[in-house]
């Protein structure tokens, strides 16, 4: 089968089979991104496609879920996406719905009809690295659309009834910015649907232009603590009925839980984590984890 960059999936798509659909990233230039760097940006023809489908059944089994490679794989045209789906049914008829790694701007060449289309053949829950609802965040990590633009896509995904999942990049606006940060991205969210949002902790990686920027006095990181008050403040601005996770590797502590049912007692459980917790044991973790990149 063909896998350009290897196996990449969020932790709780463990079990599912994987197809690539892309490789590399369309976009390429976020400043914090260590993923996806080579190869280069392709769409996989759906000749290739068909022959890694084929191969699927000796590889993962009978997978009731395939979560599509690539950094973006919903970068896939329509039409390809379709037939993807045909052939799933064809050669791997346990499979029940299809996920994958997506970009708003995926989203853009897609109607609202042809969504709907998608979501009636099993696509489901794509994992979108909206990071943020700022736009100063997102200009200053170079994300490539606006909160705006990132509205428009999500109020289209509700519409056609394909569900979705969003990720919040924790800490991506620096230090002294959290707050606003926090507050802004749970607006964007007000009033939608997500199935569920992420969350990770930014961490400054060594060879990303975001370390480079550090190196020059351009960015100045956030405090691990200011990092907790953040997601604090998300979580306790967030509308939605949703689940909450918070079980990335970068994460300074790991929960999945629903709001707003659990909300009290996940901020609860923040504000007595940040009280055992001084910036000094938090930061060696951080450098844990930056080596682990």
């Amino acid at each position: 089968m063909h896998f350009s960059s290897g196996i990449n999936r969020p932790p709780y798509e463990t079990a599912d089979g994987y197809l690539q659909t892309t490789q590399g990233c369309s976009h390429n230039s976020c400043l914090f991104c260590t993923y996806f760097k080579e190869p280069p940006f392709r769409k996989s023809p759906i000749e290739e496609i068909e022959a890694d489908i084929k191969e699927m059944p000796r590889v993962f089994g009978a997978p009731k879920r395939i979560f599509l490679q690539g950094a973006d794989s919903f970068a896939a045209d329509y039409d390809v996406l379709m037939k993807t789906a045909e052939l799933l049914r064809k050669y791997v008829p346990s499979v029940e719905t299809i996920g994958g790694y997506a970009r708003i701007d995926n989203f853009y060449d897609k109607t609202e009809e042809q969504l709907r289309n998608m979501a009636a053949v099993g696509y489901a829950n794509p994992y979108i690295g909206v990071e943020s609802g700022d736009d100063a965040v997102l200009k200053r990590i170079h994300k490539g659309y606006t909160a705006a633009q990132a509205r428009e896509v999500l109020e289209k995904l509700d519409a056609a009834g394909l569900p979705y999942i969003v990720n919040f990049l924790n800490g991506a606006g620096g230090h002294g910015y959290g707050l606003e940060n926090a507050q802004k991205t749970a607006a964007l969210y007000d009033g939608l649907h997500p199935t569920m949002v992420n969350a990770s902790m930014l961490t400054v990686v060594p060879g990303t232009p975001l370390y480079r920027a550090v190196e020059k006095g351009l960015y100045e990181e956030s405090t691990e603590t200011e990092k907790l008050e953040e997601i604090y403040e998300l979580v306790r601005c967030l509308t939605p009925d949703t689940i909450f996770m918070n079980e990335h590797a970068s994460n300074l502590f790991h929960v999945r839980c629903r709001i707003p049912a659990q909300k009290e007692e996940l901020l609860s459980y923040i504000r007595q984590f940040m009280e055992r917790h001084d910036e000094k044991t938090l930061r060696r973790y951080r450098e844990q984890v930056t080596r682990a990149f």
